[in-house]
């Protein structure tokens, strides 16, 4: 079995030496290559100058239209990895290897993160307080069009308290080029009507933050089977600024963080 698992980066940074794990330089129009080794997202077919808006998805975009010799593929960050137990030395040693890629997808279909619980708020709330109401209104008109019987499984994610997060991934890659066709093709739609223009930087990055909750849209209504591993995260997480700001948003006091 060939697995490719890419590394999206936008910085130099160390990575393993694993022969499944490939740099993948995302967003790498907009800026001079930084000699890491791997994949560049702006050669063949690509849409890399979008990364400020689409964030890692420039890099599903390339993977999806370019990778053809590959049974499974994948996506992780350069400071966030599935954990397993893997035989790399140093910092790298707990990353999930091809054994257990082999060993999970013999009774799943695809390798997430373990879900965000949000608790006391549902996805669509949190996303209402953290981003602008008007994408996920674009958004659910965009699935009335084109994917209606997408509309019950939209509903019930939106309603829900847990989601995964990160667009993070590992599965066979027909099945990756599956979800690709679909989730460009509502995207694409979304991208006619919303209006962006006036949008922070951080609420730019819109097409990541909406692909996050069309992943367990797909999952729900296709009845996808899948397993969740932890996230290993080489750097700490600042989880006391993750609360305020969480607080922040809840309070209606957004602008403060941007």
């Amino acid at each position: 079995m060939s697995i490719k698992i890419f590394i999206a980066a936008h910085k130099n940074y160390e990575m393993p030496e694993d022969d499944i794990y490939i740099p993948l330089e995302v967003g790498a129009s907009l800026r001079k290559d930084l000699g890491l080794k791997g994949e560049r997202d702006n050669t063949g077919l690509n849409i890399s100058e979008k990364n400020p808006n689409y964030c890692e998805l420039t890099g599903y975009f390339w993977i999806w239209k370019n990778i053809k010799d590959a049974d499974v593929v994948g996506l992780v960050h350069y400071r966030r990895y599935f954990k397993g137990n893997s035989k790399v030395q140093g910092k790298f040693a707990n990353i999930l290897d091809a054994q257990e890629i082999e060993k999970y997808l013999r009774e799943n279909q695809v390798i997430l993160p373990v879900k965000r619980n949000y608790f006391v708020e549902t996805v669509r709330s949190q996303y209402v307080h953290a981003h602008h109401e008007e994408d996920l209104i674009a958004l659910e008109k965009a699935i009335r069009k084109i994917c209606p019987s997408y509309l019950p499984a939209f509903e019930q994610v939106m309603n829900s308290k847990k989601l995964h997060l990160l667009n993070m991934f590992v599965m066979k890659k027909e099945l990756f080029d599956e979800y690709c066709t679909w989730l460009f093709s509502v995207l694409e739609e979304v991208e006619k009507t919303l209006n962006i223009s006036d949008y922070s930087k951080n609420d730019a990055r819109v097409y990541g933050f909406l692909s996050e909750r069309l992943l367990d849209v797909w999952l729900t209504k296709n009845k996808i089977r899948y397993c969740e591993l932890p996230v290993l995260n080489l750097e700490p997480v600042n989880w006391p600024q993750k609360i305020a700001k969480f607080l922040l948003r809840k309070a209606g006091l957004k602008k403060l963080i941007e």
